[in-house]
């Protein structure tokens, strides 16, 4: 018998009046890996995770974490920690509180790594959450996130305020607890290429239609940039999908979805052609940018790889 998935969706959408937020969103994602939920704000990143986490549910279709519908499914939540962006808490909820009502709820919770964090952000834990910078803001939920150490943790955007060193050590500490301590984790972030490394499985939605879904490693040299005179460029990239045309005069500078042999790799270099690789977030934001909606999904999918 195959491992029942940590989350599972079934041709799940949902709809907001006449905007259709989620359209037909079909994922399998094994426990225990990191995952990268990439999109435009409004793609449906937030509305997909506030579904799986039970604070949302679907126009049609299904959402499943470890087997359950999580919407009103106490014992389900209970293995599902969700660091929103905008995460509220009472007004007169002091930052110590948070952590407290967090070490309740929470049956993995780790005070001492809780703690281990708070000097590593410079928390002051007695201020009014209220008083607290947009900074010190995400430190709480990242802080909460990791300690929580719970089965499932969704990361919606959880860097915003924090300064470079604050985001690294958030990486760090992120990627050396799950190394010991490993749970399905779903991170969803604008910064792509710095966290491009820490994702082993990438997930990439578009006007509420999953466009990629790939392992990270399969996207590495998925994807080239041709640049040299527009003629010989237009030749050698004949065939291969294209993702984006730059042209200046007689110049061109071409991406296209192409893992390309040493011989043609070597053909290029005799046409006197520059290749250089698109990085994941200059493939993300391409593939965003020309997704057809009519046409998104496994087409996508396949061409990818």
């Amino acid at each position: 018998m195959s491992e029942i998935p940590a989350i599972l969706t079934r041709a799940l959408s949902k709809t907001y009046k006449d905007v259709r937020a989620l359209d037909n969103v079909n994922l399998s994602l094994p426990a225990n890996r990191i995952y990268g939920l990439l999109g435009r704000n409004g793609a449906g990143k937030t509305t997909l995770m506030s579904i799986l986490t039970g604070q949302n549910y679907p126009s049609s279709g299904e959402a499943e974490i470890f087997g359950h519908a999580p919407f009103e499914h106490d014992a389900t939540l209970s293995r599902v920690c969700f660091i929103r962006e905008s995460q509220k808490y009472p007004d007169d909820f002091k930052v110590f509180q948070a952590f407290k009502a967090a070490s309740m709820f929470f049956d993995n919770w780790d005070e001492q790594l809780a703690q281990e964090l708070i000097q590593a952000f410079n928390l002051p834990v007695k201020r009014r959450i209220k008083k607290l910078s947009r900074g010190q803001l995400s430190a709480v939920g990242v802080i909460i996130g990791i300690a929580s150490r719970a089965e499932i943790t969704f990361f919606d955007e959880p860097y915003l305020g924090l300064d470079a060193v604050a985001r690294q050590i958030f990486y760090d500490r992120l990627i050396e607890d799950f190394a010991n301590y490993p749970r399905t984790i779903v991170l969803s972030s604008h910064l792509i290429d710095e966290v491009a490394n820490l994702l082993e499985h990438v997930i990439v939605i578009d006007q509420g239609r999953i466009i990629i879904d790939s392992e990270a490693e399969e996207l590495q040299g998925a994807a080239v940039t041709v640049t040299g005179g527009a003629q010989k460029v237009e030749e050698f990239i004949a065939g291969y999908p294209v993702i984006h045309r730059d042209a200046l005069g007689s110049l061109a500078s071409i991406s296209v979805r192409a893992r390309l042999t040493a011989e043609q790799r070597e053909r290029a270099q005799n046409l006197g052609l520059e290749l250089s690789p698109v990085s994941l977030q200059q493939l993300v934001v391409r593939s965003t940018l020309n997704s057809n909606p009519d046409e998104a999904g496994t087409s996508e999918r396949q061409a990818i790889k």
